[in-house]
C-alpha cells in the first residue's frame, strides 16, 4: 500500500480505529547495531562481537538490541502516514512493549499498525495511541509489539 497522506488533523481523525498500510522493509545491519550500541553504551557481546556470537550464541549470529526495534517505530510510522499540517511531532511514551522474537543481524523488518486512539492535546495538538507490530521477514513471531503514544501539533 502507499503512504497515507492527510492534509490536516480533521482528515487524520478519520483514521482512528483503522489499520495503516504496511511499511517498507528495513534491513538491520551490523553497522546499525554497532551505532545503537555506541548511542546507548550497551556493548553486550551478543550484539557487537560477531565472532563470539557465531561461536557462543544460541542464534549463531549477532542479535540486535530489543530497544533498537522500538526506536525504529517513529521512522516506520513516518514511512506509512503523514499529516501535512503538522508542524511538529514528539514521542510521548509507551504503554506496552514486548519483544517476542530476536532480531538477527541482516534481518528485514517492517511496520504493521493501527491508529488506536486520537485525543485532543492542548489548544493545537493531538495525542495519538498507535498499535504497532514490527514484523520480521521469514519469522513466525514479530520483533516487537508495542502500544506507542505520540503527540502531534499543528
Amino acid at each position: 500500500m502507499e503512504k497515507l497522506i492527510c492534509k490536516d488533523f480533521e482528515e487524520f481523525r478519520s483514521l482512528e480505529g483503522q489499520n495503516l498500510p504496511m511499511g517498507p522493509w528495513v534491513t538491520v545491519t551490523q553497522n546499525m547495531i554497532n551505532a545503537f550500541a555506541e548511542a546507548t553504551l550497551d556493548f553486550q557481546w551478543i550484539h557487537v562481537d560477531v565472532e563470539k556470537a557465531k561461536q557462543h550464541s544460541p542464534f549463531k549470529a549477532p542479535v540486535a538490541h530489543g530497544f533498537l526495534s522500538v526506536s525504529l517505530i517513529s521512522k516506520m510510522l513516518g514511512d506509512v502516514v503523514e499529516v501535512q499540517s503538522a508542524k511538529m511531532g514528539v514521542n510521548y511514551g509507551l504503554n506496552k512493549v514486548r519483544f517476542p522474537h530476536p532480531v538477527m543481524v541482516d534481518s528485514k523488518l517492517r511496520f504493521m499498525g493501527k491508529v488506536e486512539k486520537i485525543e485532543d492535546y492542548g489548544p493545537n495538538g493531538l495525542k495519538i495511541t498507535w498499535g504497532c507490530t514490527i514484523e520480521i521477514a521469514d519469522a513466525t513471531k514479530p520483533a516487537c509489539v508495542a502500544e506507542f503514544v505520540s503527540l502531534m501539533f499543528d
